[in-house]
């Protein structure tokens, strides 16, 4: 007897907790509610000469976007929409949304007319100002790393951005504007002692692109610590991370004619991925990084190249085929970065030589078809 007591017991403590106790009836779960992921939308602005800017977005918070541009179905090996992206070839744009706990969205499709012959001039940022003052970057273009984080290489300067009025950037002093001589200014201070401040502009969120040919007309400084650069990430670094992100080093310059680089000047183009890393000096002979030079990069599907003053002057050749490592370059669109550090891994820090202000100047920036 005791013995079925118990059981009885135990039988209706486990039929009042499936019945919500004491309840009547069969027990029934209820599966949690499933809603579907809001469709995305494509808005295209027109670029340069045909070229088509593309924005994708849904209204599903948190929703994670991927499209495809050859008319294929995207899934989540697609490509993930991170930032507006430049099309500069005809293009079927097939579009989904996806949310962990709810039903994937539908697929929209647009068609994209933008077929741009080779060789045009599809964006660009000529950093004009006819204001008769000095004005910021264009805010719809350029946003702004900031902090004195070091920045993975020990760096020194505090990036400010544009205007910022936080200490110990200072607004009367901006570290990038744009001046009376429709020149981008890019500027290293040093407000006080052991204080550096400087400027890192970025596209990332705001504009990026896959393929091309890609140049900024500068002028760089040379000082002991300077290292000014010009280069691009890849949108996802977001969600992979840097270096599987890939970058691309249009142009790198440390500190001017000292020992370490053998008495000559020099720039250097880069490639840098997973497993990955590649650089090639470019000096001739008579070569200043004081002067104005043009910097630019020929990006293909399998291969980047660099140039200097003229896309026929390519000094550096990288083909995905030769490298070890992961080749990241077709992963995606990636952005563009403008940026004077001031000290760091590799050129060192500023020492009594080091003039401030220091500055690189841009007269453009500019994309061209392949």
């Amino acid at each position: 007897m005791a013995a079925g007591y118990r059981l009885a017991c135990l039988s209706l403590l486990f039929s009042s907790f499936l019945l919500g106790c004491g309840g009547s009836g069969s027990a029934t779960v209820t599966p949690p509610t499933q809603t579907q992921v809001a469709t995305p939308a494509a808005v295209t602005k027109a670029a340069q000469n045909g070229a088509q800017i593309v924005s994708l977005s849904t209204t599903t918070s948190g929703a994670s976007i991927y499209y495809t541009l050859d008319g294929t179905t995207p899934s989540k090996s697609s490509t993930q929409y991170l930032a507006p992206f430049l099309v500069t070839a005809n293009a079927t744009l097939k579009v989904y949304a996806t949310l962990s706990g709810d039903t994937d969205s539908a697929v929209s499709s647009q068609t994209i007319t933008a077929n741009v012959p080779s060789a045009t001039l599809v964006w660009s940022d000529e950093f004009a100002n006819a204001t008769g003052s000095n004005q910021l970057p264009d805010a719809a273009t350029w946003g702004y790393d900031t902090g004195n984080s070091g920045f993975g290489n020990n760096e020194k300067e505090n990036y400010c951005a544009a205007g910022s009025a936080s200490s110990p950037c200072d607004p009367a002093n901006p570290n990038a504007y744009i001046g009376t001589d429709g020149v981008l200014h890019i500027v290293a201070r040093k407000p006080s002692a052991g204080v550096y401040t400087s400027a890192r502009m970025k596209t990332q969120g705001l504009f990026s692109f896959q393929y091309g040919r890609l140049e900024a007309k500068m002028k760089l400084p040379e000082s002991q610590g300077m290292w000014p650069a010009f280069w691009l990430l890849g949108n996802n670094i977001a969600t992979v991370n840097w270096p599987a992100c890939g970058e691309l080093d249009v142009m790198e310059h440390i500190n001017g004619s000292n020992p370490q680089n053998e008495g000559f000047d020099w720039t250097q183009g880069s490639i840098h991925g997973t497993g990955m890393n590649g650089g090639t000096q470019y000096h001739p002979a008579g070569f200043s990084a004081t002067d104005w030079h043009t910097y630019g990069m020929i990006w293909k599907k399998g291969e980047v190249d660099y140039y200097i003053d003229d896309p026929t002057n390519v000094y550096a050749t990288f083909p995905a085929s030769s490298q070890t490592g992961t080749w990241p370059f077709e992963a995606g669109p990636q952005f563009v970065i403008l940026n004077l550090a001031v000290g760091g891994s590799w050129p060192g820090a500023p020492d009594g030589t080091t003039v401030f202000p220091s500055e690189v100047q841009v007269d453009y920036v500019r994309l061209y078809t392949n």
